[in-house]
């Protein structure tokens, strides 16, 4: 069992997750996004997350795309706290992803 400690710092950095994903929204999609993170909203967020990583994993086909399954990730591991560790651990890679290509691009 995690201490409460761990499970702070795991909450605060999902909600910069939060943050992060809101800033690249629209406005009134970000507004839409905000209630989904207060805690009366968790039957909405576990229906739409699951949609979005349904879509996800279709993401070859029209329309949907690869896009949804992190945000969907991201909106169920509000509420299913196994989940909050794989996204960090996704999230840390691409970034590192992200750092070895542009190091290898200007190098």
């Amino acid at each position: 069992m995690r201490s409460g400690n761990a499970a702070d710092n795991d909450s605060r950095r999902l909600e910069r997750h939060f943050a992060r994903w809101e800033r690249r929204l629209p406005p009134s999609a970000a507004r839409g996004f905000r209630r989904l993170r207060h805690p009366e909203a968790k039957r909405a967020r576990v229906a739409l997350g699951s949609l979005l990583v349904a879509g996800g994993l279709l993401g070859i086909l029209p329309v949907l795309g690869f896009w949804m399954l992190p945000l969907g990730l991201i909106l169920l591991a509000q509420d299913f706290p196994p989940l909050k560790r794989l996204v960090f651990h996704l999230h840390r890679r691409r970034l590192e992803h992200r750092r070895r290509k542009r190091r290898s691009a200007a190098g």
